[in-house]
């Protein structure tokens, strides 16, 4: 069962339209972004494919990884193999629409948040030549979009996002069904960027496990604040987002928001678990959060595991001789 939202009855928002959004990114997001990224482009959407260019000795910072230990047992010296890579990279979303995404205690809703971060996201690739597609899922995956490129093939993405049905209720979330479709039909290795809040029937880490194994995948877990902690704000009506199922609940008792808390905190646990033992990165987005700073984090965070992957130091242990090498 998916956690009691607050009942927001049917005032739903119109669905925006998506050349007046995508515009509307452009300027106020991926502007920015285009003049804050620079080179960590490179960091967050690496192609897959890698032609041997030449060897070399090793040298400090090189990845060991590309160590070739043939050419170094004969002449007992490191030396590290270069590659030229392909640039373009696939990327797929992975989008769970399910009502539970409906629900933001501000002007924000989770459904809005997954289209804006989806339209940046992906014009940033295929503005670089880059293909995406996405398989959506309200109740079940019923749409596949395949990966293109351009502006038009963004704009129809964002299109099929906002015409998906809101539901009222569901039988639940299934995001292992989501996640095998994920694996049966993107067959060529890819960027997978799996969108969902994480409010599902148990049974998703394995397939999300299987998952990484054949692609780079990256969680983009949805949230809302007052998903992690009640205000205090007296008697008032929680619709569980799935089922439609309603309860009243006093918000002055403060042992009850103290439980809510805990159970909370017990989920965030869960989750990055989940995340850290299928080996995925996440990308925390909440409906009160600035979705180019979010990104931006996301970019820090990806350059630094890549520099430790290279053999490199945390910036936090270097001593002040090795600041310049940051």
């Amino acid at each position: 069962m998916s956690a009691p939202q607050p009942r927001s009855g049917d005032s739903r928002p119109r669905p925006r339209d998506p050349e007046k959004l995508l515009t509307n990114l452009e300027w106020t997001v991926i502007r920015r972004l285009d003049g804050l990224l620079h080179g960590d482009y490179r960091t967050l959407f690496r192609g897959f494919g890698l032609d041997l260019a030449d060897l070399r000795e090793y040298q400090y910072h090189d990845d060991v990884r590309h160590i070739d230990w043939n050419v170094t047992a004969r002449l007992q010296t490191p030396y590290v193999r270069e590659y030229n890579e392909d640039r373009d990279v696939n990327a797929w979303f992975l989008l769970d629409l399910s009502p539970s995404v409906d629900f933001g205690s501000g002007e924000v809703r989770k459904r809005s948040l997954a289209a804006d971060f989806v339209a940046v996201l992906a014009r940033l690739l295929t503005r670089h030549g880059n293909r995406v597609g996405a398989l959506i899922c309200c109740d079940r995956v019923d749409t596949v979009i395949p990966a293109r490129n351009g502006r038009r093939h963004v704009l129809y993405l964002m299109d099929k996002m906002a015409s998906r049905p809101q539901l009222a209720r569901s039988a639940g979330t299934r995001l292992d069904e989501l996640l095998h479709s994920g694996f049966s039909i993107v067959k060529r290795r890819s960027l997978v960027f799996v969108v969902s809040d994480f409010i599902s029937a148990p049974g998703w880490a394995k397939p999300l496990a299987l998952l990484s194994r054949r692609h780079e995948v990256i969680a983009v877990r949805l949230y809302d604040p007052l998903e992690m902690e009640l205000p205090d704000i007296g008697l008032f009506v929680m619709q569980d987002a799935e089922s439609g199922e309603q309860i009243f609940i006093d918000t002055h008792d403060r042992g009850f928001r103290k439980r809510f808390a805990e159970l909370a905190r017990r989920r965030e646990l869960e989750l990055r678990a989940a995340f850290r033992d299928a080996g995925v990165d996440a990308l925390e987005l909440a409906t009160d959060d600035d979705l180019a700073d979010a990104i931006l984090r996301f970019a820090d965070l990806r350059k630094r595991r890549t520099r430790l992957a290279a053999g490199g130091m945390p910036s936090h242990l270097k001593g002040p001789h090795d600041l310049s090498m940051a």
